[in-house]
């Protein structure tokens, strides 16, 4: 049983609001961020117990802690069992990708990328089981020390609410695709407790070079109604505390450019160690695809017994790095070993987001680029930490190419807003050198390359298609020749109901259009019968090949204001004759396809 069947007051709302669009998108936009504020409050409270439970409680791993986030309000007294925390990220593993493959396979991997494909290529359909499949192996991957971050597993869980809640109120596919997008919005604003920076993220992340403007607002909404069901419950505090820090001199931006550089091999290495692993390793392996992600699963275990914070989200390791706390060498090992385990656990198929990540690697590379700044240069740099901050930004700008999503959403999760100059600078030098990568395989360049958007492109639909596409090869063709008689052509035109006729020499090559309405006055005129010829009476030759796409033709007959224009070939001359008709009737046809793909589903 479908948990979204239609109930039977929900016709009735749907008629109601369907009357009222401003309002109706409001309680839509509220609905969905309602419930993913409320699903987010439950994987965070189940993620944080879980989490301590099996990491601390059993294996005795006292896992750093960011300043916003003590839910769990003692610690475990354990020792510390590494045989148990090398094989709790593979029993992780073994769970989810059990739960996956046998419910949901669609939920294995990082949740953004599958959500960014529903948009694109799934009219905005999510499965209504996928939240439930999704946060429950989400939070087991991440709860035993799989590297992963949250914002995947949300962005899946909250876009299937959007989507749901869609067909329940029985919702065209555009606005269902705008629902996909608020939910995802919500889940991220609450989570993340960043409501415009998960607004945007989710309109930015879908496009390499855009963002899709027409959600914005129902994502506002949907971001702040979950933002404040998610701090109502777990408190305003952002995620992470920061030393006091700001934005003084200019010459910083120099060192601030080092770090953008620095960012652009690494996300390169990200990228490629991801994909080249799931691609030439993970999927190559010749047993149960569930089984696969405890195989990654227990490599993270194998690498966490060098540097076990690399476990989980890592988010405790980021604050000390903001902090200052951390050796350079230490930061950029941590940096590399992250890039590992985040693509074992993933790659494999382990359920969880690229986000968390993206921060880790980014506050690690920052961190040690601001230590290092602050030792060369004291006098420009006087808080490393600051680099870490805007490391995390710039190191996720470059590989989502989501600059404006990841500038807003880690100055609200640290309340580092004096620092946006330098964060909007490192992010635009990473993303200028990183245009050939990207963290998410399915963004499209931009909208006219969505499928999303096919309607869109009917402004353009005359361009794509050519003369010969629309005109009839097979229908009747009347040429006549320059030195036909006056007398003559009245003969002819009783007989057809043409008005438009091509004229040609000898050669057969066109001298002309003999238009009937511009000689309408002098048609009954008895003495010119046998004095004048049809090259007395042409208008100056208009033709269209037939590789000319139709809105070039449409502008001749707009210039001409002629109802038919030949069509010539340069090597057999006119083969044809073309009507605004036709190009009209064709352009209907498109159109009508384009209306039916995009508003209601079969």
């Amino acid at each position: 049983m479908d948990w979204i069947a239609p109930v039977k007051w929900v016709p009735a709302l749907s008629k109601t609001l369907g009357k009222h669009k401003f309002f109706r998108w409001l309680v839509y936009g509220a609905l969905v961020g309602a419930l993913s504020g409320l699903m987010a409050c439950i994987i965070f409270f189940l993620l944080e117990w879980t989490k301590f439970f099996a990491l601390e409680y059993l294996a005795g791993y006292a896992v750093a802690k960011p300043a916003g986030e003590h839910l769990v309000p003692f610690a475990a007294t354990t020792s510390l069992h590494l045989w148990l925390l090398v094989l709790l990220p593979a029993i992780g593993g073994l769970l989810s990708g059990l739960i996956v493959y046998t419910w949901a396979p669609e939920a294995e991997g990082h949740g953004t990328d599958a959500f960014i494909d529903a948009f694109h290529n799934k009219q905005g359909f999510v499965r209504a089981r996928v939240p439930f499949i999704k946060g429950i192996a989400s939070v087991i991957t991440l709860a035993t020390g799989g590297s992963a971050g949250r914002e995947g597993p949300i962005a899946q869980v909250g876009s299937g609410i959007g989507s749901g809640l869609a067909r329940i109120f029985k919702l065209n596919i555009r606005e269902r695709r705008l629902m996909l997008l608020a939910g995802c919005a919500g889940g991220l604003g609450a989570i993340f407790r960043a409501p415009l920076g998960g607004a945007l993220t989710a309109v930015e992340v879908l496009y390499r070079e855009d963002l899709e403007a027409e959600g914005v607002v129902l994502c506002i909404i949907s971001s702040s109604v979950s933002y404040a069901i998610f701090t109502g419950i777990f408190g305003h505090q952002p995620i992470f505390a920061i030393p006091s820090i700001q934005f003084s001199s200019a010459l910083e931006l120099l060192l601030y450019a080092i770090l953008g550089l620095v960012c652009v091999p690494f996300g390169y290495l990200y990228v490629k160690t991801f994909y080249g692993l799931r691609d030439r390793f993970f999927r190559k392996l010749r047993i149960r695809r569930a089984l696969i992600p405890a195989i990654g699963g227990l490599l993270v275990g194998l690498t966490a017994l060098w540097q076990p914070q690399i476990l989980s989200g890592g988010y405790g390791t980021i604050q000390k790095a903001l902090m200052g706390e951390l050796p350079v060498m230490l930061m950029f090992t941590l940096a590399f070993l992250k890039i590992a385990a985040t693509s074992f656990t993933i790659s494999s198929g382990g359920s969880g987001g690229v986000f968390g990540p993206s921060l880790f690697i980014g506050a690690m590379l920052g961190g040690a680029v601001g230590q290092w700044a602050h030792v060369w240069f004291p006098w420009i740099v006087s808080s490393p930490g600051a680099f870490a901050l805007v490391g995390m930004a710039a190191f996720f700008a470059g590989v989502a190419k989501a600059p404006i999503g990841a500038l807003l959403m880690v100055c609200e999760m640290t309340g580092g807003y004096q620092l946006i100059v330098p964060i909007m600078f490192t992010s635009v030098v990473a993303i200028l050198l990183s245009q050939r990568w990207s963290l998410y395989e399915k963004q499209v360049l931009n909208k006219f390359h969505s499928p999303a958007h096919r309607s869109d492109r009917v402004i353009n639909i005359l361009q794509d298609l050519s003369v010969k596409d629309v005109y009839r090869q097979d229908a009747p063709l009347t040429i006549l020749p320059e030195d036909m008689t006056f007398s003559q052509l009245r003969r002819l035109i009783t007989n057809t109901r043409e008005s438009f006729f091509p004229v040609v020499d000898d050669d057969f090559h066109l001298i002309g259009i003999l238009s009937l309405p511009e000689i309408r006055t002098v048609i009954f005129e008895e003495s010119v019968l046998d004095l004048l010829v049809l090259r007395d009476l042409v208008l100056p030759p208009v033709s269209v090949a037939p590789d000319d796409s139709l809105t070039e033709a449409l502008l001749k007959f707009l210039e001409t204001g002629f109802g038919r224009i030949p069509i010539e070939d340069k090597e057999i001359g006119v083969i044809g004759m073309l009507g605004v008709e036709e190009i009209l009737a064709r352009y209907q046809l498109e159109l009508q396809k384009l209306q039916k793909h995009e508003t209601y589903p079969e």
